[in-house]
Order: C-alpha cells, then structure tokens, then sequence
C-alpha cells in the first residue's frame, strides 16, 4: 500500500500542466482569438484587433487571457488509457483547434513558491526541485 501524504502548515504545492492542441484550421483559429481580443477590449475595431492578434504567441495568450485554457469547452481526454483516440484530430471546432490531451503533475515541498521569486522568476520555472515527490495524475 502507498504510503500517505498529509498536509502540513507550509507545505507547497505544485500542480504542473500540459494541455496539448493540434491547429487544424490557422484562419479558424486566428479568428477566434481575435474574437476573444474583442470580447476582453470591446471598443476595439476588427482592424486594431488584427493588428493586436498577429501570431500564434499573441493568439494563444489571448484566448488563455479570455477562456483560462485554449479549448475551455474540450472533454476530458484520458491520456494513456484509450489507444483509438491516437491520432483522431477534431476538424470542425469554431476555433480551428483539435484538443490533444491534458495531463497534471503534481510536486510537493518546492521551497519557493512562484510569488517568493516576485517578478524575475528562476531560470526554469518548471524544473523539478531536489527532494520534490511528483506524482502523475
């Protein structure tokens, strides 16, 4: 049997994650992340919006800024655990994106939470710290 893991006062938590979208349709996509440009700026014009949105950077900022993810609106996608989903990409999406998977990690007992670093973050934010106990979900 696994060993548990309590809370304790000061313990950090990490939950790393990758969410992946495969771009079926560049036009699609970019149109719905100039749409989320307006929603978010409503007195923005469909021109200063295009001027705004011109890569995938700034669109995928974007919808993050609008939605929280790039496909607020994907099922679950159990990685691993369903072999006839591999390779099957969704063509007809509004947004032009064919949601590809998501998966969480969760770390325990990094000793500096993100806000400890203020506003120049570590070299690499993602890096597992040593004596971190990651688990998959």
């Amino acid at each position: 049997m696994d060993e548990q893991t309590l809370p304790k006062a000061g313990m950090t938590i990490s939950v790393r994650t990758r969410r992946d979208v495969v771009i079926m349709d560049p036009a699609r996509f970019m149109t719905a992340a100039r749409t989320a440009y307006r929603d978010l700026h409503p007195d923005v014009s469909e021109e200063a919006a295009a001027e705004s949105v011109t890569d995938v950077y700034d669109a995928v900022n974007i919808l993050l800024d609008r939605l929280g993810r790039l496909t607020a609106d994907a099922p679950e996608m159990p990685i691993g655990r369903d072999e006839s989903r591999r390779g099957h990409r969704v063509l007809d999406r509004p947004d032009g994106l064919s949601p590809a998977g998501e998966i969480h990690q969760i770390v325990l007992n990094d000793p500096r939470p993100l806000q400890d670093y203020g506003c120049f973050l570590p070299e690499d934010p993602f890096a597992l710290p040593s004596g971190s106990t990651p688990q998959e979900d």
